[in-house]
């Protein structure tokens, strides 16, 4: 019996202060707009929305599945620019193999020290003029200040001469620059 009162009280009410009250049982707003039902073109745009959802779907999977193509496609070729990253270098000393097999087979029949001798040293000029080609450079250590960036010092001995304290005396193996970068370090020995 209360709920009844309540809603006669609120139906009846039509005006507070000279204000005019608000049906609390209506389905309206103040603009007095419809909230429980749907206007007729909110259906539409929700068919709207729900295609376009699905086209970002759709450019979603073919943008995952064309990466997941491009990861794999430069892995292969990463793969194979490993597999011939030094073919270029080793096709260019084939030549220098052929011609060490020939001084070989030199060496074994002929007895002329200096024959011998000159085709060894042509052999070896070969070999240097075509890695200088491919960027190889001699790092030129004597006489040079000790520097280990440069250099690995093998061991100090007391300098021959007070001006070659601290710089390098002897270098026992050759350090090699590819391309202006350092691919081995020249292995020195060190006035002290």
């Amino acid at each position: 019996m209360q709920e009844k009162d309540v809603k006669n009280t609120v139906e009846t009410t039509e005006t507070v202060n000279n204000e005019p009250m608000l049906d609390i049982n209506a389905d309206s707003d103040i603009a007095g707009t419809n909230h429980l039902s749907n206007p007729p073109d909110e259906e539409p745009e929700a068919g709207k929305l729900q295609q376009e959802a699905a086209e970002w779907k759709d450019k979603y999977l073919r943008l995952v599945a064309e990466f997941d193509n491009f990861r794999k496609r430069n892995a292969k070729e990463r793969l194979e620019l490993i597999q011939t990253a030094g073919k270029d270098v080793i096709t260019s000393l084939l030549d220098v193999l052929d011609d060490s097999e020939r001084a070989q087979k030199q060496l074994d029949t002929s007895n002329d020290a200096a024959a011998n001798k000159e085709g060894v040293l042509l052999v070896f000029n070969k070999l240097k003029n075509i890695l200088q080609s491919k960027g190889l450079k001699p790092m030129n250590s004597n006489g040079q200040e000790f520097n280990p960036d440069l250099h690995e010092a093998i061991t100090e001995i007391p300098a021959p001469a007070p001006a070659l304290k601290g710089k390098v005396v002897d270098e026992v193996q050759k350090g090699y620059y590819l391309n202006d970068k350092i691919i081995r370090f020249a292995k020195v020995v060190v006035g002290k």
